[in-house]
Order: structure tokens, then sequence, then C-alpha cells
């Protein structure tokens, strides 16, 4: 059997410093308190990685409990399955995913790969602030 081009693993650059480019895709960050439980990311995924779960408890102050809101349960990203498009963070209407750079989360099981949104919600705190829109501008 002979060896392909492809097969060899490259040897790590001499300025390997171990950070990641500015604005990579590392993992999915979750911002909790701007969940509405719409539901958008989830079916917006092609891979159906995304698992929410919720309940409707009523407003307070408002008339009757007439007026419901849905609560967040559960929130959990299966890595295993994630393609890691992107499509669920440009669905979400209320700035709720964020791409983290955040990339040592391998688990040791294909279970370990899926992700419960309190470990989304620490890679929130890795996440890059924005660019600024207008550079140079005061």
């Amino acid at each position: 059997m002979t060896d392909w081009p492809g097969d060899a693993v490259p040897a790590p650059a001499a300025d390997d410093s171990g950070q990641l480019p500015p604005r990579s895709r590392g993992v999915i960050a979750l911002l909790e308190e701007n969940c509405t439980v719409c539901m958008l990311c989830a079916r917006e995924c092609p891979d159906w990685c995304i698992y929410i779960e919720s309940h409707k408890e009523p407003v307070p102050g408002s008339a009757h409990g007439r007026r419901v809101r849905n609560v967040l349960d559960r929130f959990a990203i299966d890595f295993s399955l994630c393609m890691y498009c992107g499509i669920c963070i440009e669905a979400c209407p209320y700035d709720a995913l964020f791409w983290s750079p955040e990339f040592s989360y391998a688990g040791t099981s294909i279970a370990a790969l899926t992700h419960e949104r309190g470990r989304l919600r620490e890679w929130m705190w890795e996440v890059p602030l924005p660019p600024d829109p207008e550079p140079g501008r005061g």
C-alpha cells in the first residue's frame, strides 16, 4: 500500500501561538437571557442538532393570567452532528447565539459532545466584541 500525499500530517508553524484568528468559528455560545424560545434556530438547523424544551408560564401583572411567555427549560447542541454552518446564529432574531473561539471542548464519547445550556453559557464569555462599524469616527 502506498502513502498518499494527503495522508501526511503537516508540522505546526513556527509562530503557532495556539490562538485562533479573529472571527474564527469555534463553538456556538448561548446568551440565555436573550433567548425567547422561538425555536427558529432549531427549525433552521439542517442537521437538527439543537434541542430545545420549554414551558409556558403566566406573565406577572397580566389581567387574569391571559398573557403567557415561554420559559427555557433545556437548550442543548449536539456537536457530534453540528456541521458548524452558522445558520442557527444567523436565524436567531434576538441575538442569543454567537460564535465563540473556544476550540478545546472534545469529549471522550459521542454523548459527551452534547453540551447543555450551562456549558454553552460558559463559552459566551469568550465571544469577542463586534468590530467597530465605523472605525475612525468619534
